[in-house]
């Protein structure tokens, strides 16, 4: 039987999309500008694209969801400071990809304060760069950087003329990436959501799980879940690895069987509204962990769960980080995996043969999310507003010099939290991760 569909959250309004607007422009120098391209279609193959993913930064400013846009942020402009450029209307293009708004439906929609279609762009583009002395843009896009420099090449050749092109261009990115950083009450609803079908889909997986399957019809059935509740579908490519293929971190080729007596590692999320869920689980495929299998795990739990109890306001990552790392170190020596003491084996780096991944990255509207890790040199510390992941893992490489049972095991346990003014809230909460829970679930089925 398909589950219920989930009652969607609210969109993003269109006053948050103004205010964020404002509050970069409250951030720069008289005299600027901003200029941000939104994402093109992508050829697949071909007379055909990939499906439209509409570039982050571009849709924290404007939720605009067509391709081939084009925002200006121009403080003080009397006339309206933010500018958008958009498709053409042109109903016999129309007809085969569905209605564009237009530029009377991105200023009706979307509450920019002016919009011109494409056509008009080049001309109206001097004009309102004209006089601007700073241009802010993304300056590792190619397409962001082409667009500046053809308009300071036509306003510098009418310079007799009195035109003035922008004399500095400067990357708005560390800026835009620091808003980003900290997650609206808006936002962070998008999240729970995405993390809410991410766990659903999560527990289809498992109900789903058994000796004889590939890794492919979990895939099915994860995604399956991810689109039948309103996502656009994974937000990353999903991973499942069955038995050894779980010691690849990014394995995706999701094609072997499923075996009894094997472990799956599952790296999944759903995207909602461009925003991602990620979640990682780890379950015996037949049903029950072997004690090696136990053994190793319960070592990434109890690690996994004093990450999350850590995190709060005030603590840094690096420090998450650390106590997963000596957590680990500490498991693998009681395990006959690594020998000697905790943090002579930590000093010498032995943990990154079994966990060579960090602990945490940030996560929004991309699963690795922006936001400096280190502003000025320095762990930055955890601030309400902030979403992170948590995710140690263990993966044992199969060389005889190691204890045979546990050959080939790969594990890891990953949720997604959000940093409160209390201290946090997991969003990905729906998914068990307990080995009596898991062993319980699958039993039921």
């Amino acid at each position: 039987m398909l589950p219920d569909p989930l009652p969607r959250p609210a969109p993003i309004a269109n006053d948050e999309y103004r205010s964020r607007r404002r509050a970069l422009m409250a951030a720069l120098p008289a005299d600027s500008a901003v200029l941000l391209p939104g994402a093109s279609l992508v050829t697949r193959s071909r007379d055909s694209e990939y499906p439209f993913r509409q570039d982050s930064d571009f849709h924290y400013l404007t939720g605009f969801a067509e391709p081939d846009a084009l925002l200006l942020l121009l403080p003080g402009r009397s006339e309206g400071e933010s500018v958008l450029f958009c498709q053409d209307r042109d109903p016999a293009l129309e007809t085969w990809t569905g209605v564009r708004l237009g530029a009377e439906g991105a200023v009706r929609e979307h509450g920019v304060d002016q919009a011109f279609e494409n056509a008009e762009r080049e001309e109206r583009l001097e004009a309102l760069l004209d006089g601007r002395r700073t241009l802010y843009l993304p300056l590792d896009s190619p397409e962001a950087m082409a667009i500046a420099e053809e308009a300071r090449s036509a306003l510098a050749a009418k310079a007799r003329r009195g035109a003035r092109p922008p004399e500095a261009l400067v990357n708005v990115a560390p800026l835009l990436h620091e808003a980003r950083l900290i997650k609206s009450e808006s936002e962070l609803a998008l999240m729970r959501h995405a993390a809410r079908i991410s766990a659903g889909a999560h527990l289809r997986a498992m109900h789903a799980a058994r000796p004889g399957l590939g890794e492919y019809h979990l895939q099915a059935e994860l995604e399956h879940e991810f689109r039948w509740q309103g996502g656009s579908g994974p937000a990353y490519a999903s991973i499942v690895g069955g038995g050894a293929n779980g010691c690849v971190l990014h394995y995706i080729e999701n094609r072997d069987a499923l075996r009894d007596g094997e472990l799956v590692l599952i790296d999944a999320g759903a995207e909602f509204d461009l925003y991602a869920g990620d979640i990682t689980r780890t379950f015996p495929v037949g049903g029950r962990f072997s004690d090696a299998q136990r053994a190793l795990y319960e070592v990434v739990l109890a690690a996994q769960e004093r990450a999350v109890a850590a995190v709060r306001p005030g603590v840094t990552l690096a420090e998450i980080h650390a106590g997963v790392v000596h957590d680990l170190t500490a498991g693998l020596i009681r395990l006959g995996l690594l020998a000697g003491e905790v943090q002579a084996r930590i000093d010498d780096d032995s943990i990154k043969r079994f966990y060579p991944h960090s602990t945490s990255h940030w996560l929004g509207l991309d699963v690795h999310d922006v936001g400096a890790y280190r502003p000025a040199g320095e762990p930055r510390p955890l601030a309400p507003g902030m979403v992170l992941t948590v995710e140690p893992g263990l993966y044992v490489p199969a060389d005889d010099e190691l204890p045979e049972a546990f050959r080939g095991i790969g594990i890891r346990i990953e949720d997604d939290v959000a940093v409160t003014v209390e201290g946090h809230e997991v969003l990905s909460e729906g998914v068990p991760k307990r080995v009596e829970d898991i062993e319980a679930l699958m039993a039921r089925k």
